[in-house]
């Protein structure tokens, strides 16, 4: 999910149009459509204070990351393949059948 999904999604949930949004915030009618479609991504301070402009917050928490070896394996492997290699590799993934 992007920020601009987020942010339209607490707003619509919230019940209320961009240009609330915008006043809530002091900011632009275009500030806050820039913003729901990635246009411009606000910072994460930015981020929690529109969210909370909606009513809502956004709970952050870190969380360990396990690397799934086969992924890691895989994409060191086509790292090795020049560029033309690698698009024939997809062209076949995507059309085995080479139709």
């Amino acid at each position: 999910m992007t920020s601009g999904q987020l942010i339209r999604e607490a707003r619509l949930r919230a019940g209320i149009t961009q240009q609330e949004l915008a006043d809530r915030l002091s900011r632009t009618l275009s500030q806050v459509n820039r913003w729901e479609n990635d246009g411009a991504e606000p910072g994460l301070t930015a981020l929690l204070r529109i969210l909370r402009a909606c009513g809502f917050d956004l709970a952050l928490e870190l969380v360990p990351f396990t690397e799934d070896p086969a992924l890691a394996a895989d994409i060191q492997k086509r790292l090795l393949l020049t560029p033309s290699e690698r698009m024939l590799d997809l062209l076949n993934r995507i059309r085995p059948d080479g139709d």
